[in-house]
C-alpha cells in the first residue's frame, strides 16, 4: 500500500510540475494560466492531449514539437520529473502529516521560480504573494519548534538578503531578497541561514561551470533562484542532520 501511495504522489508531481511550467512562464509575461490552451511557441499549434502527457510525451516525441519539429526545452520534462520525484519523496519522509502540507507548498513555490528564473530571470511577485499566506497558514497547523522561529525566520532571511544586496549594489535581485522572506516562514531563521550558505556555494560551482563550457563573459548574470532552490530543498529535508554533524566536528 505504501508503495502505492508512492506511485500516486510521484504522479500527481508530474502533473503539477507540468502545470508549473505554464505558471512559471506566463506569470511573468503577465499572460493568463488558462488562455490561450497549451501550444507550441514556434508554430503556435494547438497541443493534443498526447502532447501533454507528463515526462513520456517529451520522451516519445524526442524532445521536439509534433507539428513543427522544433525543439521543447528540456525544462519542461525536468520539472515534472523532479516534482514528481520530491512530492514522492515528502510523502516517504513526513506520511500524512500537517507537515506534508507545508512540504508539498514549499516545493510548488520554489518548482515555479525555478522556471521563471531559468527563463526570464524574474521571481514573480504574484507567484510569492500566492503562496505567502498558504505556507503562514501551514506552518499555524505544523508550528515550527520553537513556534517563534517560524516569525523570526522570515525576518532575519529578508534582512540579511536585503543587506547583501545594498553591500553588493544591485548584485541581489529583489525577487531573491522576497523569497528568502518565505524561505525564512519555512524553515526557520537557522534554516534560512544555511540555504543561503550553501545557495551561495551551489551558485558559485554553477556560475563556474558555465563559464567553462559556455565561456560566457563574466559580467553575465547567472539566475540565482535554481541555486536557492537546490539549496533550500536539502536544507527542509536534512538541515537538521546537516547542523547536527557540523556542531559534532567542531
Amino acid at each position: 500500500m505504501e508503495y502505492v501511495i508512492l506511485i500516486f504522489a510521484f504522479l500527481f508531481g508530474m502533473i503539477f510540475g507540468s502545470f508549473y511550467n505554464v505558471v512559471g512562464l506566463r506569470i511573468p509575461l503577465k499572460m493568463s494560466i488558462a488562455y490561450p490552451p497549451s501550444h507550441c511557441t514556434n508554430c503556435m499549434h494547438r497541443l493534443s492531449v498526447l502532447d501533454l502527457i507528463p515526462i513520456f510525451s517529451y520522451i516519445f516525441l524526442r524532445g521536439k514539437c509534433r507539428y513543427c519539429g522544433a525543439k521543447v526545452s528540456p525544462i519542461y520534462m525536468a520539472t515534472e520529473l523532479f516534482t514528481g520525484i520530491l512530492f514522492a519523496f515528502a510523502y516517504w519522509q513526513l506520511g500524512f502529516t500537517p507537515e506534508l502540507v507545508v512540504a508539498l507548498l514549499f516545493i510548488s513555490l520554489l518548482a515555479i521560480i525555478v522556471v521563471s528564473d531559468i527563463a526570464y530571470m524574474i521571481i514573480p511577485d504574484k507567484v510569492l504573494l500566492f503562496f505567502l499566506p498558504l505556507l503562514a497558514l501551514g506552518r499555524f497547523f505544523a508550528p515550527s519548534d520553537p513556534w517563534w522561529d517560524s516569525l523570526l525566520g522570515p525576518v532575519v532571511g529578508f534582512t540579511v538578503l536585503f543587506l547583501v544586496a545594498l553591500l553588493s549594489k544591485g548584485g541581489m535581485g529583489g525577487g531573491d531578497i522576497k523569497l528568502f522572506f518565505l524561505i525564512g516562514l519555512a524553515l526557520g531563521t537557522i534554516g534560512t541561514l544555511v540555504t543561503l550558505f550553501f545557495a551561495s556555494v551551489i551558485g558559485m560551482i554553477v556560475g563556474f561551470v558555465i563559464l567553462k563550457v559556455r565561456g560566457q563573459d563574466r559580467k553575465q548574470p547567472i539566475p540565482f533562484g535554481p541555486s536557492i532552490a537546490l539549496a533550500a530543498i536539502i536544507v527542509y529535508f536534512y538541515g537538521d542532520q546537516i547542523i547536527e554533524w557540523y556542531i559534532s566536528i567542531l
